[in-house]
């Protein structure tokens, strides 16, 4: 007969991307494994996302230089995207109760930040995600909050929207004091339930960099009424877009994810609606800043998928 053994679930599986920004991931772990004293049962999974050999090599020498058994070190062969890269994560950890998806660009502020947050959720069973407060390089506030996309935050506005309908949609730059429901919180930082973000089938990684996030909260909201919270006792630093280059090409990544996140969830006439409203708006904006023309040609085609950033991906040979 064969055994019947079954795993007994970790507290916690914390998954990091990197792509060619070690010296960010490095010290991200770091921060980690300095300030999470208490004892829960977490690993550390890395992903990297198909970077230059060099920072690789130097990602590989730097993890053996921490000497810590808690560390996953996994090469895709293809750079994934966000999404994807983290599904990569996922599939590499061990069972577990939460995962905690931390950009590599952060640092732990606040000891024991893991098992707060894991506190904070099994008291909540309502919450299927949590957020601490996210702060810049200087430790000043920085937006962590925001709304789901659909036609009025898109063509109104945020600040409109606020000011008109302040209980619906929270000022994004005000400092919290307590847990608060939000809408979603930023992909730098999402403890979520890992089996509710199991169920729901995690990231979709038809996006390739935006609105992940986003699509996640709304689906744990929509299909299994979990929401999502900002939790300002705790903060954590992110430095900004370490390793996502700024550029028209990034805008059109912006657009394409955006219009095939209202068409998922609101339907082909808001997303003709939208389609719309960028072909008018980036028209005229290419008329003035003509390096918004190949933006206004991918909308005139419809933003398709075809387009984004990741069927231009390569696979690399692993060392």
């Amino acid at each position: 007969m064969e055994a019947n053994l079954t795993l007994k679930p970790i507290d916690v599986s914390c998954i990091i991307i990197n792509f060619n920004t070690t010296s960010y991931t490095l010290a991200c772990l770091q921060s980690i494994i300095d300030l999470e004293e208490s004892a829960i049962n977490y690993e550390l999974v890395v992903i990297d996302n198909a970077s230059q050999a060099d920072d690789y090599k130097k990602l590989k020498e730097g993890i053996l230089q921490l000497n810590n058994d808690r560390i996953k070190l996994f090469r895709s062969k293809k750079n994934l995207g966000f999404g994807g890269g983290n599904m990569l994560g996922v599939q590499m950890a061990a069972p577990c109760k939460y995962y905690a998806f931390i950009n590599n660009d952060t640092l732990h502020l606040e000891k024991n930040t893991l098992k707060e947050l894991m506190q904070f959720m099994e008291s909540n069973p309502s919450i299927g995600i949590s957020s601490p407060q996210m702060l810049d390089q200087d430790k000043n506030f920085r937006v962590t909050i925001d709304h789901f996309s659909s036609l009025g935050r898109e063509i109104l506005r945020r600040p409109l929207l606020e000011k008109l309908f302040p209980k619906i949609y929270l000022n994004r730059k005000k400092f919290y004091e307590s847990p608060i429901r939000v809408q979603y919180v930023q992909g730098s930082y999402m403890f979520t339930k890992a089996s509710a973000f199991n169920h729901i089938g995690g990231f979709d990684d038809n996006m390739f960099l935006y609105y992940e996030e986003s699509d996640v909260s709304y689906r744990l909201l929509k299909q299994l009424n979990l929401s999502t919270y900002l939790y300002p006792q705790l903060s954590y630093v992110h430095y900004k877009s370490a390793s996502t280059k700024k550029g028209i090409a990034i805008k059109i990544e912006q657009k394409i994810s955006l219009l095939y996140y209202t068409k998922k969830h609101h339907g082909f006439i808001q997303h003709r609606i939208l389609l719309s409203y960028y072909i008018i708006r980036y028209f005229f904006s290419s008329l003035f800043k003509p390096r918004y023309w190949k933006l206004f040609s991918v909308l005139v085609q419809g933003a398709p998928l075809s387009k984004s950033l990741k069927q231009q991906q390569q696979l690399h040979e692993i060392d």
